[in-house]
């Protein structure tokens, strides 16, 4: 009889922390990159680009902002990524926001999904933001912890809500000064 428990009880503690290994794998971190030539900034998810071709190119001020998902699931909306060449500008959209046409119409093009994110309100997560500023056409995210007085001084306005995000741990500004 005790060897029956102790069996379960092991065979049960696999099988949680096996499914909260494979929880943590299907998540991925995003980040945020400044380039001072274009005074743009882009978000992308880790793994989109390596950070050292993101240096190359002249980004700079990686900043983590919060974790989503890297495949589809119940409550998960889609993100994709833009680019206009014309302005230079970067952004990040849900799948449903706008239509393919109208961001075509925009001048966007190079559409790739980035990650998923959660629509809904849960413990530990975040609300996301856009920002716009309009003398660059600048679009910036931000969570709702982020330091939002900065962005209003350097001009951005038009916030706009996107989707939920995985909030970043207690210790990661610690992290971030590695």
């Amino acid at each position: 009889m005790k060897k029956t428990i102790v069996l379960f009880t092991a065979l049960f503690a696999c099988i949680s922390f096996t499914n909260k290994l494979f929880a943590q794998e299907d998540l991925v971190r995003v980040y945020r990159w400044f380039i001072p030539e274009d005074k743009q900034y882009v978000t992308i998810a880790e793994g989109e680009f390596q950070d050292g071709q993101m240096l190359n190119w002249g980004w700079n001020d990686k900043t983590m902002l919060f974790s989503a998902y890297r495949n589809p699931g119940p409550g998960r909306v889609a993100i994709n990524g833009w680019y206009n060449p014309v302005t230079r500008a970067h952004i990040s959209v849900c799948e449903d926001e706008f239509t393919d046409d109208q961001m075509l119409k925009w001048g966007y093009t190079q559409k790739h999904l980035q990650f998923y994110a959660l629509t809904r309100r849960g413990t530990n997560l975040v609300c996301v933001y856009r920002w716009l500023i309009d003398r660059h056409h600048d679009w910036i995210t931000i969570p709702e912890e982020g330091d939002t007085d900065n962005y209003l001084k350097k001009g951005y306005s038009h916030k706009t809500y996107q989707y939920y995000g995985i909030a970043r741990q207690p210790d990661a500004p610690i992290y971030d000064q590695l």
